[in-house]
């Protein structure tokens, strides 16, 4: 006996040497055939290209995979116990290996003769997920156990925790438990309750089985199953783990979080990033600061759609977008399933009709429940014919909506009039309407460096992708004129200087017919000073001014505004703006005449982070300065403050005086001329030029404060009239003044600041000349000191022939 038992201790510890030297052969045979586990300490984990407004607010995020990366520290506890009872409850009594673990999965193969997925460690998950495939076979089973012995001598039990809780998929596009708390329930991480924590770690074992959304009853099992399990761990007590049981599934799926609406710039965002850095740019988390001010943007949003559902009204209804049979029943859910194929786009909302009583509209809306539009609101709702032609009067709800009817709604503040003695009552009212047939665009940038503030390129980006900011090459109409004018000051004339506002025609072997341009009134009247000719638009006298200076002179002069001279016509048809240029090569131009005669390059993207914070690339744009160059001296109130190192000053390409008379002409026309509606933002300190095109196909206005610059749009898509009267002034006028009136908001009235060398005299209206003591009608004029007027108007004698004074004007 002592020598059968001396012969099975042999054979045992003969086996056992066998079996460590053939685990020692095998790691050292495959050991150097393995990824380094090193590597792990610098991971680079797989983190979507973000985008942000300059305050840091998300505007986009693009990539696969949703990760938000945190620290264990700021991992709950909770998070933690409930992924430990669900994966590994030995995880920190391990060394990577759970032996008990693979002793049971070992036993499941003899039994069962099958290989199932079973005693992997949370460290061999990790190594499987960073280094190795999910194929089943024994040969990734030995690799997984070396690896996660490598892992566990590299990493402490915290780092490979934290590793595996930012690594792991959760469904839903979800990667890592923080991303998962966003998107199953719109909640950062600490935020989250027991049975939420415990339905997160229930979803590595089986993301789709157990996903909450899709399979909300199998996933409460699997949650509960986490809970029981923390409970018999002591992790929990039992009034916590019963209470957490008994709780509903509360998760649905959430969408990113976006704080800023800007699609249009995070798609030039996305093209800019990928043609610097190729098809990672989706997973190596860099994170975009745009120059996009959240306010502005959401003013801008707002103010284009408002312009461009307005314009649709005054134009009439084109019916709805179907008729549909009304469900058997009326509840939401039979409802929502008959609107299955109508989105939402923009404001614009899809409703169903239900009936129609005592001329209110009864509707179901998607996602809003039942709803209510008062028929008197639908008398706007004529029947569209044509641009110019509506149908008749709308007498009544009926004539305009029939049970069935699939249209969109909006939502509209109104305010109705207070009660004696109180304040004006704020309320929304449901409103019908339709996606506008026609487009628009409104860019606003900083005169100062060109930082692009605020950018809308459409209706809505979903409808319609094409960035009518950027990409739109339109004809800007009588929105050019000012360069044309700036042009003349620096050719001898002055903003009184008379042209004569005559009938002209052009016949010549380049025109197929002769041309007679005209204003828009039809009107003429004569010997105009340019500061009026400006203010009212007039075109013959930007023709002739154009005709006296020169084409190329002209030319010349104007492309220093950064417009494309390939997009101008080499004919007079240029002083009216007939060639073509962008939203944004306006709001580059007007900036010049905004800060006092610079140029500065419009620009979106502030700074560029990499996944760590470090900052990669700084905007270093060219600024105006006052003070550089030597410059200091040509403006009478200028501050003399020192650039700071590095700093760039946008070169000067008109000088202070021209700036000064162009800016205080087009502050006329907001005062007096075709852009007085925006006087009723209740400001002095606003300039700018409307824009119209033949036949009203564009209408456009390019305005600015001397703190921002504005230009907003409105066309088709594929020109064609916006109808009669829609002129710059009307159309796009409505847009630039909603965003104008939030964008300025708290800003103070900035005077116009005279730069040195420049007098201001009283001169006749009439004559442009000094003014005397007979002068009838005077004016205030800004001149350089030395294009003042030379000569006196000639003394004007009355009936009774004496001469008026000008005392008798005051």
């Amino acid at each position: 006996m002592k020598r059968f038992f001396r012969s099975i201790v042999f054979l045992f510890s003969a086996f056992a040497i066998l079996g460590v030297a053939a685990i020692a052969v095998l790691y050292f045979v495959l050991a150097p055939q393995l990824p380094a586990t090193e590597n792990l300490k610098q991971v680079q984990l797989q983190v979507p290209l973000r985008v942000f407004s300059s305050e840091g607010l998300l505007i986009a995020e693009f990539g696969d995979k949703r990760r938000i990366p945190i620290e264990f520290r700021d991992i709950p506890e909770q998070m933690v116990d409930a992924i430990l009872a669900s994966e590994d409850d030995r995880f920190f009594e391990h060394p990577g290996v759970d032996y008990q673990g693979l002793l049971r999965a070992a036993y499941g193969v003899i039994t069962t003769g099958e290989k199932k997925q079973g005693g992997s460690t949370i460290t061999m998950q990790l190594a499987r997920n960073f280094f190795l495939g999910r194929e089943k076979t024994y040969a990734r089973k030995l690799n997984e156990i070396i690896l996660s012995l490598q892992i566990e001598h590299k990493l402490t039990k915290q780092e490979i925790l934290a590793l595996y809780l930012n690594k792991i998929f959760l469904g839903n596009r979800a990667y890592g438990v923080s991303a998962a708390a966003k998107v199953y329930y719109g909640k950062d991480l600490n935020e989250l309750e027991l049975a939420q924590f415990a339905m997160i770690a229930g979803l590595p074992k089986a993301p789709s089985r157990f996903n909450p959304v899709v399979n909300p009853e199998r996933a409460k099992q699997r949650r509960n199953y986490v809970l029981r399990r923390m409970f018999e761990l002591e992790k929990i007590n039992e009034a916590d783990f019963l209470a957490a049981k008994a709780s509903p599934v509360t998760a649905y799926y959430h969408q990113r979080d976006i704080e800023v609406h800007a699609p249009f710039v995070a798609e030039m965002v996305r093209t800019k990033m990928f043609e610097e850095y190729g098809k990672d740019v989706y997973n190596n988390g860099y994170r975009v600061y745009t120059t996009l001010r959240a306010s502005h943007q959401h003013a801008a949003n707002n103010a284009l759609q408002n312009a461009l559902l307005t314009y649709d009204r005054r134009h009439g209804f084109r019916g709805p977008l179907a008729q549909i049979d009304l469900p058997n029943t009326t509840d939401p859910i039979s409802l929502e399933t008959a609107l299955t194929e109508y989105d939402s786009l923009g404001p614009l909302i899809p409703a169903l009709v239900l009936s129609i009583e005592e001329n209110t509209v009864q509707l179901y809306a998607k996602q809003h429940g039942s709803v209510e539009i008062d028929g008197k609101t639908l008398s706007w709702a004529r029947l569209y014919i044509d641009t110019d032609k509506r149908g008749n009067k709308i007498k009544s709800a009926n004539d305009v909506l029939t049970a069935g009817d699939v249209v969109y709604l909006t939502q509209q503040e109104v305010t109705s009039q207070p009660t004696e003695g109180g304040e004006p009552i704020s309320s929304t009212q449901w409103q019908l309407a339709q996606l506008p047939l026609a487009q628009g665009a409104l860019v606003a940038v900083s005169p100062f460096d060109g930082a692009v503030t605020a950018l809308n390129g459409g209706f809505d980006y979903f409808q319609s992708k094409f960035n009518r900011v950027t990409q739109s090459q339109r004809q800007p109409g009588s929105g050019f004129k000012p360069f044309l004018y700036s042009a003349a000051l620096e050719n001898g004339y002055t903003a009184a200087t008379l042209v004569n506002d005559a009938p002209v025609v052009f016949d010549g072997p380049g025109l197929e017919k002769a041309w007679r341009p005209a204003n828009a009134s039809g009107k003429f009247f004569g010997p105009t000073r340019l500061r009026v000719a400006l203010t009212h638009s007039r075109n013959l006298v930007s023709i002739r001014l154009l005709r006296d200076l020169g084409i190329p002179t002209a030319m010349d002069y104007i492309q220093n505004f950064g417009f494309d001279a390939t997009q101008i016509p080499q004919d007079l048809s240029m002083a009216l703006g007939s060639g073509s240029a962008r939203p944004l090569d306006m709001a580059r131009a007007y900036a010049t005449l905004a800060n006092g005669g610079y140029l500065v390059e419009p620009y979106f993207i502030q700074r560029l982070e990499d996944g760590n914070g470090n900052i990669l690339m700084q905007a270093e744009p060219a600024t105006v300065c006052d003070t550089c160059n030597g410059e200091a001296a040509e403006t009478e109130t200028a501050e003399t403050t020192t650039p700071t190192t590095g700093f760039k000053a946008a070169p000067r390409i008109i000088t202070a005086q021209n700036a000064y008379i162009m800016n205080s002409m087009l502050r006329d026309v907001v005062r007096f001329g075709t852009g007085r509606r925006a006087m009723k933002l209740g400001r002095k300190d606003l300039a700018g030029k409307t824009g119209t095109t033949n036949d009203q196909v564009d209408a456009w206005f390019n305005g600015f404060h001397p703190e921002l610059v504005a230009i907003s749009w409105v066309g088709f898509d594929t020109p064609a009239t916006l109808g009669r009267g829609e002129y710059g002034g009307v159309a796009a006028l409505p847009m630039w003044m909603d965003f104008m009136k939030v964008a300025l908001d708290g800003i103070p009235d900035s005077p116009l600041k005279k730069p040195a060398g420049m007098v201001t005299v009283k001169i006749d209206s009439k004559t442009g000349l000094l003014a005397n003591a007979g002068t009838e009608k005077l004016a205030y004029e800004t001149f350089r000191s030395a294009s003042v007027p030379a000569k006196s108007a000639p003394l004007t004698i009355d009936a009774g022939g004496e001469a008026s004074s000008a005392a008798d004007l005051f």
